[in-house]
């Protein structure tokens, strides 16, 4: 059974303008939002229903003032910036990427269209803004930041689990943020006062070999860094992660399959305030004057199931803390 503490919805992106008589827009132009993400969509169609719910609230009607083009990497980063290109040819208003080799991808297609990007991973740092204040250019919307999230994540699992030392942090070498979420992991663990090694996955048939290897440098907890790859085979690396005995960390999408540990983003809210920089760009508001939000909400998931599996015992005090609990 699966106890909620806390709703998580995921969070999407899609395409609108006002109809007319709203406040929303001051014409029937149909407004034309893109949207471009590494994952698929089937993975992001919670996102999606996030993002229509804030342009609801915000007066936009589904159907009558707005239109969707979306494209999807399926897990390829490298497609991104072909699909970028495709559509920045579809003639946009606004374009909402999802991520920050998406965002990074759409900044190198279009220096024109507006684009709002979410939970990009060091916004400032990977250079696609300028400042938080002042964005520049013609990019906005939030982002996370790499170390305070890698040592957060890092702090709950040993919450959890007290007595783990050294810790195998997965990576995806093909993702853009392999090298900014390697190194956030490394200083968080080091903080931490435990070991940490990387170990590169690029695809779903060696995942298994990298699990014996983990095993032999006495790793005892793992990282699994959100990536669409990992994503796709959250189940066989949660089933090797028990197999191996592992503690583990990752997305919801993680623990569910069967992770110890869950610590993401609220992207319920992520993509409903995404509306926000939607709204406030086609009333006029250029993205260089909008503000960068730093992602503030985050989510703590525990899987009972598993910890029995691994014959742990979570502390009280960290069951009571989750906001969702698989029982």
């Amino acid at each position: 059974m699966i106890e909620r503490r806390r709703l998580l919805v995921g969070a999407g992106a899609i395409l609108i303008a006002a109809p007319p008589g709203t406040s929303a827009q001051p014409s029937a132009k149909l407004t034309r939002i893109g949207l471009l993400g590494p994952g698929s969509a089937a993975g992001s169609a919670s996102q999606v229903e996030a993002l229509r719910s804030g342009l609801r609230d915000l007066g936009y009607v589904e159907g009558k003032s707005f239109a969707l083009e979306a494209r999807w990497g399926e897990g390829n980063h490298r497609q991104l910036a072909d699909l970028a290109d495709e559509l920045v040819q579809a003639n946009l208003d606004v374009l909402v990427t999802q991520g920050t080799a998406a965002t990074r991808a759409a900044k190198r297609a279009t220096t024109e269209i507006p684009i709002v990007m979410t939970a990009a991973v060091d916004a400032v740092a990977a250079r696609l803004v300028s400042s938080m204040a002042r964005p520049g250019g013609n990019i906005t919307g939030t982002t996370i930041f790499s170390l305070e999230t890698s040592a957060h994540r890092l702090e709950t699992l040993r919450e959890a689990t007290p007595r783990i030392t050294q810790v195998g942090v997965l990576v995806n070498p093909e993702s853009p943020e392999a090298e900014i979420v390697r190194q956030s992991s490394e200083l968080a663990a080091q903080s931490l006062k435990l070991g940490v090694q990387g170990f590169d996955a690029r695809r779903p048939d060696r995942l298994e070999a990298i699990f014996a290897v983990m095993a032999r440098r006495n790793v005892d907890a793992l990282v699994v860094q959100p990536d669409p790859m990992f994503d796709a085979n959250a189940a066989e690396i949660a089933r090797l992660a028990i197999r191996q005995r592992f503690a583990s960390v990752g997305d919801r999408e993680f623990v569910v399959a069967g992770g110890l540990v869950g610590y993401e983003l609220d992207v319920a809210d992520v993509w409903r305030r995404a509306a926000y920089f939607v709204d406030r760009i086609l009333k006029g508001t250029r993205p260089a004057d909008l503000p960068v939000e730093r992602v503030r909400k985050f989510a703590v998931i525990l899987n009972l199931r598993t910890a029995r599996a691994l014959k742990l015992t979570i502390p009280p005090a960290a069951v009571s803390r989750a906001d969702e609990v698989i029982r």
